[in-house]
């Protein structure tokens, strides 16, 4: 049978999703975790591999066994061998037609910016920091250029694999509440850096560095040599991946989504 799994976690301690043969990963946790449950090696599928100090809240996997256990034993058992920082919060036996990364159709990112003169230790790896003042709505501007269905090279990292750059932006939201600016990013799917790599342009035009039309001409150039430096994991989140609904893949539970007044999930 086929076992879906929802994830959340800590990146912050992690060396990204995928396996490494001698790294401390997620995935070579989780798969830990699975086999002391299982007493059998389980290898999973993922909806979308994150970097390195990039935290879930809706992250997806699959995985086939001929283990015969209750959805909720796949819970409880598993997260009886996971660290701290990662829970499986919900499992579903689902077709042999679902997968992980194929079947989604849209993923929400999620990036927590706290902008002050100085960095608070309390935010440490929970939020993204800039020292200086943002201006939020040239920042709305500036996104306004990207959404669409693009070539994204120029937000794309050199170490990406994915086929193609081409990605759908359907939105991205950018909310100010207080010291903090709350931006949501709604694809089909996400290259490699992109969100970080966006953040980066978007920042700079908040900084007053280049105006809101300059993130237009970055896109057009599909060269990555053109855009800003890659921004900090620290504060983005894999806030949700979206199924058809005749596969009954549960929604996320959100209800712990540090900082989300503000926004609209």
């Amino acid at each position: 049978m086929r076992i879906a799994l929802g994830l959340q976690y800590d990146g912050s301690e992690f060396l990204g999703w995928q396996a490494q043969p001698h790294g401390n990963t997620v995935q070579n946790a989780l798969e830990r975790a699975l086999e002391h449950f299982a007493r059998v090696p389980l290898s999973t599928v993922v909806a979308g591999r994150t970097d390195r100090g990039v935290h879930a809240l809706g992250q997806v996997v699959h995985f086939d066994t001929q283990l015969d256990r209750s959805e909720s034993s796949w819970v409880r058992g598993v997260n009886a061998f996971l660290p701290e920082s990662i829970a499986v919060q919900w499992a579903k036996s689902v077709s042999p037609t679902f997968h992980a990364r194929f079947a989604a159709f849209e993923r929400v990112y999620f990036y927590v910016l706290y902008a002050h003169a100085v960095r608070s230790p309390m935010l440490a790896r929970r939020a993204g920091w800039v020292h200086a003042a943002l201006n939020v709505e040239m920042m709305r501007e500036a996104a306004k250029h990207l959404i669409g269905k693009h070539d994204f090279s120029s937000f794309r990292s050199p170490n990406c694999q994915a086929k193609t750059p081409v990605k759908h932006l359907y939105a991205i939201d950018i909310v100010e509440d207080g010291l903090f600016v709350h931006l949501r990013f709604h694809a089909n799917a996400f290259l490699y850096h992109m969100v970080r790599n966006i953040m980066g342009c978007l920042i700079l035009v908040g900084r007053r560095k280049y105006p809101a039309c300059w993130i237009a001409e970055v896109l057009a150039t599909r060269d990555r040599k053109g855009a800003a430096s890659t921004f900090m994991p620290d504060g983005l989140y894999l806030l949700q991946v979206s199924y058809p609904d005749y596969f009954g893949v549960p929604p996320s539970n959100l209800t712990c989504l540090p900082f989300q007044q503000g926004i609209s999930l």
